[in-house]
């Protein structure tokens, strides 16, 4: 295939639109609801207040900001895919913006400026806490300052949308992988990533993990519970290619969210039932290395512990019936292992681990 061929194929799956837009009018789109900017986002792209004092200054000066993307959805909606922060930040200052639970967030106040000293304590309007405001005809500027709208139009297909929002975002400030491929879900179906969020809040789910309040905070419960259906029947063949394991798991967003109402079904009662008997026979040690000769759990959460156990366990969900000792049985069977000795994985890339992992975790509980 030669570069002008490729070019076709690929332009035609990605159809775009591209105009300016007054500030006024992108704030009127949002107010009537026909601009999503993802709330549940701004936790993830949050800016300081310098950034924000920034971008305000940018706008009074009149320097011309980068464009703005956003994907248009079934329903005429623009989903914004790259631009959340500089559109929160400008709602915000206007005092428009809604929290994630739909009420007003505090209108933002602006630090000094690396040019406008005086912007120092200014607010776009009277608000409490302010030394000062914009005047009207500054207010006015503000308002009527344009934008550059990047438009994908809903007729583009999801892996064209999907490829776009990962290269726009994959630069930015965004704190784990996990919150990208959340932002990624979001974009493509909130129905699925409200409910691989709703798996991974199960009480069950987390307490077999044991995970500290740092790594839930930074999403890897998320992480753990979409490795859960992506990896526990992928055949072995796969798990011997999977590759650089991040980038995998951001490649099966696209399939997941192709998943209908009986596959999500399913994968639910298979994610419970492994989880519940997990938790039923080792309780929050599950996921920890177990010192066969001493005994006892040892250390934090361990990845081996759960492509083995999770993972193996899960293959066979929600048909298979075991009991607690079978679990417990399999978790001794795993430590004394001389394969899976304390140190095994040390500076082994997650694949490499995995090719090992994953199938001796079914040849476990496949008896």
């Amino acid at each position: 295939m030669t570069l002008e061929s490729e070019l076709e194929v690929y332009r035609q799956r990605i159809t775009t639109d591209s105009y300016p837009m007054s500030i006024s009018e992108l704030a009127n789109l949002y107010r009537d609801g026909e601009m999503d900017i993802h709330p549940e986002f701004q936790r993830i792209f949050r800016w300081s207040g310098a950034q924000r004092t920034k971008l305000v200054e940018s706008i009074l000066l009149g320097i011309p900001l980068p464009s703005i993307f956003v994907a248009q959805n079934e329903s005429g909606i623009w989903d914004v895919v790259d631009g959340v922060q500089r559109l929160s930040t400008i709602f915000q200052f206007m005092g428009i913006l809604l929290d994630d639970n739909g009420q007003p967030a505090p209108p933002f106040i602006c630090e000094a400026g690396p040019f406008l000293k005086s912007l120092e304590g200014v607010a776009y309007g009277q608000t409490d806490g302010a030394t000062g405001s914009l005047s009207r005809a500054q207010q006015l500027d503000f308002k009527r300052a344009r934008v550059d709208v990047k438009i994908i139009k809903r007729e583009s297909d999801n892996r064209a949308k999907y490829d776009l929002f990962q290269r726009l975002n994959s630069y930015g400030s965004i704190a784990t992988p996990q919150e990208l491929r959340n932002c990624l879900l979001v974009s493509l179906s909130r129905t699925h990533f409200d409910w691989l969020q709703d798996l991974a809040s199960s009480n069950v789910f987390k307490q077999v993990l044991n995970l500290p309040e740092r790594l839930i905070h930074e999403q890897y419960h998320l992480e753990l519970a979409l490795r859960f259906i992506t990896l526990r029947n992928l055949p072995e063949e796969r798990i011997s290619s999977i590759g650089n394991i991040g980038e995998f798991l951001s490649a099966e967003i696209l399939p997941f969210v192709e998943m209908n109402y009986a596959s999500l079904r399913e994968e639910k009662e298979a994610f419970d039932t492994c989880f519940a008997a997990l938790n039923s026979a080792l309780g929050s040690d599950a996921m920890r290395k177990w010192n066969p000769i001493a005994e006892r759990t040892e250390g934090a959460f361990s990845s081996t512990a759960f492509e083995v156990l999770a993972l193996g366990l899960g293959h066979f969900m929600p048909s298979l019936s075991v009991t607690d000792e079978q679990v417990q049985q399999a978790r001794i069977r795993l430590w004394e292992d001389r394969n899976f000795a304390p140190g095994h994985a040390t500076g082994q890339r997650a694949d490499q681990r995995m090719k090992r992992t994953i199938p001796y975790g079914r040849q476990l509980f496949s008896v």
